[in-house]
């Protein structure tokens, strides 16, 4: 962590906590809005099949983007944690320092970019359906 100065640091550090409360915020909110969904959801014989189809996908898509959202939290945390025990900034997969401008992008970044673009072509498959 020594190639960021405390400036950088305090604002990445601002980055990350602003970040965490927009996006707990918006986990809140789609879990209410899901929540009266569902409440709604409980007086059979509103709709026909075409109605239930769409409120279940509905409620899938919005299952999937809470998931997403509380993916990102937890990459808020680790990145925090790795704050405090003095490894933020460091690529965990070589060791070598991730630059400034970098993180100020993507402020939960664990690897530079050359391991970063390596992951992705390894582990590109994971997360897509296959037959």
């Amino acid at each position: 962590m020594s190639h960021l100065t405390q400036q950088q640091l305090k604002q990445l550090k601002k980055k990350l906590d602003d970040r965490y409360e927009i996006v707990l915020r918006e986990v809140r909110s789609e879990l209410d809005v899901a929540g009266k969904q569902n409440l709604e959801g409980l007086n059979p014989g509103t709709g026909d099949a075409g109605d239930e189809s769409v409120a279940d996908l509905l409620a899938d898509l919005g299952a999937t983007l809470v998931d997403r959202q509380i993916q990102e939290l937890r990459e808020i945390e680790a990145a925090r944690e790795r704050m405090r025990d003095g490894t933020y900034g460091e690529c965990t997969n070589c060791g070598s320092e991730i630059p400034f401008e970098r993180l100020a992008a993507y402020p939960t970044a664990m690897r530079d970019v050359p391991c970063q673009t390596q992951y992705e072509k390894n582990y590109a498959h994971e997360g897509r359906p296959t037959l």
